[in-house]
């Protein structure tokens, strides 16, 4: 076993007071697997079971065996199933991979030998079709094999440079390489050579420019003559050296690849070994050998992850008691009927599935699903109120603190209609009249005063307070619940999974309620969050406003300008939203920094433009926020950051530029941000020169005000990278698979099931590889992480 991640946990559960957070499922499970491999007399009968202090006695001796160990350089038990631990090897061990390029490719994710097996190309470039010099075309990727006749160092366009003259049986030609004075003594007279490329014509005469290269030395080319990898680069890396180094790791380690997959998996999913898939999707065959590895590594990545979400899904449920919350009905009806409007057949429907949830004795681990406006809010103080109505406390996380401030306040709201507030101490509030006793309501942020933190700290532990609304802070350390019954997270994809689990291990076995206001399609919420059953609210309340939604092109944006003026002038507010750059924040934030200023000093001098990028801090962005919420900005001029934000009902302009670039998804989710208020609400689409498919989709978004739809659509049209990237919903990173492929998403989902039915704890020896892998990619690879 890998001591130095055992060694990582066991330090991350003593800085976590030994409260069994280190890893998913606790520390018996993840000790269960390597139970074979560990003297028997170092292993507790049960780490949950034992108090605080006997944790902390288990855990000090642990790391002091591990401290003699590794002085006494005794080596590891050798694991039941063989696997070449080299592959976890650093890449200096890599021939040729020196010290000083080793930092490089960190910053590109690769630090093992298995990183190096797993760093996929981004594209290919077809150079196998082989020709004769005479049959060369111009502007084609070409390859020819031809003698070199003589090369030598040429003065190009005032560049030193090379140039040389090669030939084969039909004919002769011109290569020149600039800025490459080197290559000239290179290239020997009489070498054979494999020039890949495309061909230009200079005064009427073929001329290769700058072509890839390789001496024939063998038919296993590197750089020309077949399909050559594209990978992504940094400062410091050529294409060339990343080719060369991935090349030679591949051919020495990807026969030793342990192919975990069970062989009548592989069998009838008709898949390709491991060892063969790493091979062909580096220098594939052919595109159609390409295609069945991207199938063989794509399935793994959908198929462990299914693994993994089927397991903790067993754990949360099967592993644990929760208290049953059954609140008398007339508590929740007089809530219901205190409000303004009725609930709609949607809330209704998931309200109940909640209820019937948290009266269960296992936890509730439940995603609630709707659109902004579609009453989440609602839905969510109901179980709150029902989890106090038993006796229990509810806490409510939110990403940021202008979001778990407006939370606070809705809920507050809410109460309000229902009981009496009787005493507002802080951020601390109480009501009166819904329950025999009093409701405390309090607000935790990471901003607030020190003492003021205690105070509700304690309040918290006390059970004085019954349902807390807050950020991160919720899961600092010296935040203790007295009775934790029901834990909400809002906006769950800007948490990711440890801090869900982290809430959740505030109380013991509390129920669990995810809230998304992103609409995500069945096969996406089934992979993304398949450990939580499914409760949609699609159906937003009557009388909900239609926003008017146009496209318009570049030269019309005076018009938009003109508009939003003319709604700024009748007291409205508006949002400016400046184009997605994909390549670099720092470029998008500079972009924004321009466009800000060109708008503030040659379009609306006379108007007060506020700034949010992703380069700010939080407290500055959270600030301009703010002073927008509160009217003292006209215009909020922002990058993608204010896509899951803020309640302003009198901003009614939404003008996105560069709307092209954009997903429907995340249009639909900006466009959202205004209708929030009794004013007609305008969502103006500005694209530059937008491809077909870039047009089909403003199309969509301007006919069509239904997120779920949209949703569908952008999963088919653009894939799930628009939706939000995986590494923050804390699922392993995907590197070949697209969720956009259902029938290979079904089929790793069917699979995935069919073997957790038979072997859920993955003990059978034909299952020892795939326990392995699992172990890992889940608990190794992610649950070390800082909750």
């Amino acid at each position: 076993m890998d001591l130095a991640t055992l060694r990582k946990i066991l330090e991350l559960e003593r800085k976590k007071s030994y409260r069994d957070g280190a890893v998913f499922g606790g520390l018996d499970r993840y000790l269960k697997r390597w139970a074979s491999e560990l003297p028997e007399r170092l292993l507790p009968a049960s780490y949950a079971s034992l108090d605080i202090r006997q944790r902390g006695e288990w855990v000090e001796s642990m790391l002091r065996w591990l401290d003699g160990t590794e002085a006494e350089g005794r080596k590891e038990p050798a694991p039941k199933v063989k696997r070449d631990e080299n592959l976890d090897a650093p890449i200096t061990t890599i021939r040729g991979l020196s010290a000083k390029l080793s930092p490089k490719f960190r910053r590109l994710g690769v630090e093992t030998v298995r990183d190096m097996l797993y760093f996929f190309p981004r594209r290919h470039i077809d150079y196998s079709k082989r020709k004769t010099i005479a049959e060369l075309g111009v502007g084609e990727e070409q390859t020819v094999v031809a003698t070199v006749w003589q090369a030598q160092e040429a003065i190009l366009g005032g560049r030193r440079s090379a140039e040389a003259i090669v030939g084969d049986e039909s004919g002769n030609m011109r290569v020149v390489w600039f800025n490459q004075p080197y290559l000239a003594k290179q290239l020997r007279t009489n070498s054979q050579l494999v020039l890949s490329g495309k061909v230009s014509l200079f005064k009427g005469v073929k001329v290769f420019q700058s072509p890839e290269y390789e001496p024939l030395v063998s038919e296993d080319l590197t750089h020309t003559g077949r399909l050559i990898p594209l990978y992504p680069l940094t400062a410091g890396l050529s294409p060339r050296v990343v080719r060369r180094l991935v090349k030679e790791t591949v051919d020495l380690w990807a026969p030793r690849l342990p192919d975990f997959l069970p062989e009548d998996v592989r069998g009838r999913a008709q898949l390709l070994e491991l060892s063969e898939a790493v091979k062909q999707a580096h220098y594939p065959e052919s595109e159609q050998v390409k295609d069945r590895a991207r199938k063989r590594l794509a399935f793994d990545e959908l198929f462990l992850i299914q693994l993994g979400v089927l397991s903790r899904r067993r754990e949360w449920r099967e592993g644990s008691e929760a208290n049953q919350i059954k609140p008398e009905g007339e508590i929740l009806e007089a809530f219901l009927s205190s409000l303004p409007f009725t609930l709609t057949e949607a809330q209704k429907r998931a309200l109940d599935e909640i209820l019937a949830d948290l009266a269960k004795a296992s936890p509730m681990s439940r995603l609630l699903q709707g659109e902004v406006g579609s009453g989440k809010t609602v839905v969510a103080t109901a179980a709150l109120l029902a989890t106090v109505a038993s006796g229990y406390q509810g806490a409510f996380m939110a990403p940021t603190e202008i979001l778990a401030e407006q939370h606070f306040s809705n809920i507050s709201a809410l109460l309000a209609k229902a009981g009496r507030e009787e005493e507002v101490a802080g951020s601390l509030r109480t009501f009166t009249s819904l329950l025999p006793r009093p409701i405390t309501l309090g607000l935790l942020t990471g901003s607030m005063k020190q003492s003021e933190k205690k105070a509700v700290h304690r309040a918290i532990s006390e059970g004085e307070v019954d349902i807390i609304v807050g950020t991160h802070a919720l899961i600092q350390q010296e935040v203790e619940f007295e009775r934790l019954g029901l834990a909400i997270v809002d906006e769950q994809h800007r948490f990711g999974v440890m801090q869900r689990t982290a809430l959740r291990q505030k109380g013991p076995n509390p129920h669990l309620l995810v809230m998304t206001a992103t609409p995500i399609p069945r096969s996406l919420a089934l992979t993304l969050y398949g450990d939580l059953d499914l409760s949609v609210i699609d159906e937003l309340p009557p009388g909900r406003q239609v926003i008017k939604t146009r496209r318009l092109d570049p030269e019309e944006r005076e018009n938009a300008y003109r508009f939003l003026r003319k709604e700024i002038g009748e007291g409205r507010q508006a949002f400016i939203i400046c184009p997605l750059i994909e390549e670099s924040a720092a470029i998008e934030a500079r972009a924004a920094i321009t466009e800000y200023e060109r708008l503030s000093r040659e379009v609306f001098p006379d108007l007060r433009l506020g700034l949010v990028h992703g380069r700010l801090k939080a407290s500055e962005k959270e600030g301009a926020m703010r002073r927008f919420r509160a009217g003292e900005l006209d215009t909020l001029v922002a990058t993608p950051v204010v896509e899951v934000g803020i309640d302003v009902p009198n901003a009614t302009v939404m003008l996105i530029e560069g709307a092209d670039r954009f997903g429907l998804a995340q249009l639909h989710q900006f466009r959202g941000r205004v209708g929030r208020g009794e004013q007609q609400s305008y969502c103006i689409l500005v694209a530059e020169s937008p491809s077909p498919e870039g047009m089909e989709r403003l199309s969509l978004l301007e006919h069509t005000q239904d997120g779920f739809a949209l949703a569908e659509e952008d999963l088919r049209l653009r894939g799930p990278g628009e939706f939000f990237g995986t590494r923050q919903s804390g699922l392993p990173d995907l590197r070949m698979a697209k969720l956009s492929d259902m029938r290979l998403l079904e089929l790793a989902r069917s699979e995935a099931i069919r073997l957790f039915k038979k072997d859920p704890e993955l003990s059978r020896p034909e299952h020892q590889l795939l326990n392995r892998e699992m172990a890992r990619l889940w608990w190794d690879g992610i649950s070390t992480g800082e909750a």
